[in-house]
């Protein structure tokens, strides 16, 4: 295999725009643009360790995130090797989207960073089914449930009663798991993370300046979660959800990167010319430290 000149120097200037990122937030940063599948764990852990090792390591991370999505139990796996490493402090900064189990990744963050071009997703995991294609949990369920009423009003059409009938119901209980697995994980990494200094309320009218309950954090991050999974609200596994409807209908807190002068061109900068550099060189998924690229 040859390199060209020109994909070297993109490859360099890369990692210059990466490390004035670094610099100015004074965070060791990972760019990983790809879906999130088994498998690549071995490799991000490798990644992660490197940098760990490396004498210029920072005390906080910050994930530059886009991800059509994947497994939840690798996001699982990935949170654990990072948060391992890196215990204080963790951000996620999205520069174009995090769908599905990105938005999940996102989640177990202490802040995320997006602006008003940025979407996350709602959080419908996707699972391998017998025929080892990657389908949406949350939909599948819900036409099977929707079969299921039908069947119980005695309106089920035959097509209907034939696709039914052949259902695996040992496949049915893994697209199941993944929904509770999913659920579980963000609202244990919410209040773990996301609400740790969420210590007193700000906008509550009634409970402004009083302090926050470890079981107020807990029904907030169940009301994110609740809201995030119903896919009869957003209607399709991609739905984008912007910065402003997650902060306004989910009343989730989202740092805004556009207000930072210097951060919101490097990081369009850098999204451009990464964009750009894999249309030519196509990668599954492509991982980027200063160290590795």
């Amino acid at each position: 295999m040859t390199f060209s000149p020109l994909d070297a120097t993109i490859k360099s200037y890369l990692t210059e725009l990466l490390v004035k990122i670094e610099n100015h937030l004074d965070s060791d940063v990972l760019s990983y643009t790809g879906p999130i599948i088994n498998g690549y764990e071995n490799i991000l852990l490798k990644i992660i360790e490197q940098m760990a090792q490396d004498a210029g390591k920072r005390k906080r991370l910050l994930i530059i995130l886009t991800s059509p999505g994947g497994s939840a139990t690798t996001v699982e796996r990935y949170v654990n090797i990072i948060r391992h490493h890196y215990p204080e402090e963790i951000n996620f900064l999205v520069p174009d989207y995090a769908f599905s189990a990105g938005t999940i990744w996102c989640m177990s963050g202490d802040n995320i960073d997006m602006d008003y071009y940025s979407v996350l997703g709602p959080i419908d995991p996707q699972v391998q089914n017998k025929d080892g294609n990657l389908v949406a949990a949350l939909g599948y369920l819900d036409k099977v449930n929707e079969m299921l009423k039908k069947a119980a009003n005695k309106t089920l059409t035959n097509a209907e009663f034939l696709i039914l009938k052949d259902i695996d119901l040992a496949e049915l209980r893994g697209y199941e798991q993944a929904k509770e697995l999913t659920i579980t994980l963000l609202k244990k990494w919410l209040v773990q993370y996301k609400f740790k200094n969420w210590t007193v309320h700000r906008t509550d009218v009634v409970k402004k300046g009083k302090p926050v309950t470890d079981d107020e954090k807990k029904e907030a991050a169940k009301i994110v979660a609740d809201k995030l999974s119903e896919t009869s609200t957003w209607c399709s596994h991609g739905r984008p959800i912007n910065m402003k409807t997650l902060q306004d209908e989910i009343r989730l807190e989202i740092e805004d990167f556009g207000k930072d002068a210097v951060l919101s061109p490097l990081v369009r900068d850098y999204h451009g010319h990464l964009t750009e550099y894999l249309s030519k060189n196509p990668a599954l998924i492509f991982s980027h430290t200063r160290l590795f690229i």
